[in-house]
């Protein structure tokens, strides 16, 4: 599911060699995000159903709010680093062909979206295709993925952390979700903030100690974080939370990103390890070790082009906790991703497999936060 994400930040890193500030209420130069969302279930809705995106035009992250109704879409998306919403109006065909324009507040079209819309492995809704100028100048490529929000009352902003320092020669571009509104999520909130702020706070640590890359290509001499999420649910009782850390330490060859899951129990107020979502003593790495493997052979031999490693594979399958760390709950299944190196060559980005809840039936912890979901 977030192939495309991983695979064009880290493009962006090993071309431009550009791919870890404090959140606004600790360093007067972040800036935070407008809500990326309404309230979800207040007011007067619109007719048609409603998605909420994030993704990428080239680049830039976006976050984007589409209401489908018939062939007709309306909505307005932003830019994160700007926080200013672009009206949209468009339509989308049987086939699933979209094509939308966007507007500025005189009602100027400033741009043109034109894309396949499709349902990915864990349901939900991904569009990728071109944006251009209204005169089809300055193509480029964008994606963006569904975020499957399902909240009574709380509305979800991003958390914008970006910093440049250039007596250190690092860049951050880092952002992290906060759900306001509703007091139940404090708890998230805060274990998000601190991963994140945590991470940056690291990456920070490291690039300020002396170096001695006087010698390096001047145009690889700037390290660089940026850190994008994506929800795979969102409930007032379970929220899982997928981001990609993409880094790059100047003078590397090339950048690398890893994936960091935050599995969330809301009526609880624990985030959860793995083994929480399965019965005592039962030997759930097993099965999903076992499933995994032949998932990713099956992929493999689909794809004539799959840099899978065999002998990679192994030990990245291995039922080893920490090859699992990675684990998103969906409506579907474990959406687990394999970073770089884990079970295929970093050419080939992550690998993903969606381990279904009825490979699992067997091991699953019946009352617990996912038993609902597999029931």
């Amino acid at each position: 599911m977030k192939t495309y994400l991983t695979i064009a930040i880290l493009a962006a890193i090993a071309i431009c060699g550009a791919c870890r500030k404090s959140a606004s209420n600790q360093n007067s130069n972040s800036n935070t995000a407008a809500p990326l969302q309404e309230t979800v279930g207040g007011g007067a809705a619109p007719a048609g159903e409603k998605f909420y995106f994030r993704g990428l035009i080239s680049d830039i992250k976006i976050e984007m709010t589409l209401v489908r109704d018939g062939e007709r879409l309306t909505g307005t998306y932003l830019y994160p680093r700007v926080g200013k919403n672009i009206e949209l109006a468009g339509s989308i065909d049987k086939d699933g062909n979209v094509d939308l324009r966007e507007a500025d507040e005189t009602g100027k079209q400033t741009g043109v979206f034109k894309g396949k819309w499709k349902n990915n492995e864990t349901g939900l809704a991904e569009v990728e295709g071109k944006w251009s100028r209204p005169d089809g100048s300055k193509e480029t490529e964008f994606n963006i993925w569904q975020q499957p929000f399902e909240f009574a009352t709380a509305r979800v902003s991003s958390k914008v952390i970006r910093e440049t320092n250039k007596e250190s020669r690092y860049s951050i571009d880092a952002e992290y979700p906060q759900l306001d509104g509703d007091a139940r999520f404090n708890g998230f909130n805060q274990q998000a903030r601190a991963m994140i702020t945590k991470d940056v706070a690291a990456f920070k640590t490291s690039e300020s100690q002396p170096s001695d890359q006087e010698e390096t290509p001047a145009e690889t001499l700037t390290s660089t974080l940026s850190i994008f999420y994506d929800f795979t649910i969102a409930t007032d009782d379970l929220i899982s939370v997928e981001f990609t850390e993409s880094e790059y330490s100047r003078g590397a060859a090339h950048g690398n990103s890893v994936t960091i899951v935050l599995n969330y129990d809301v009526k609880n107020n624990k985030r959860l390890g793995l083994s929480d979502l399965f019965t005592a003593k039962s030997n759930y790495l097993n099965v999903i070790s076992a499933y995994c493997i032949r998932d990713l052979r099956e992929q493999a031999k689909k794809d004539k082009e799959s840099m899978i490693d065999e002998d990679m594979m192994n030990t990245g399958t291995e039922p080893r906790a920490d090859n699992y760390q990675a684990s998103a709950i969906t409506r579907k299944g474990l959406w687990i991703t394999f970073d770089p190196y884990q079970v295929a060559a970093y050419a080939a980005g992550p690998q993903h497999v969606l381990v279904p809840y009825s490979a699992l039936k067997d091991v699953i912890k019946p009352d617990g936060p996912i038993g609902k979901l597999a029931g």
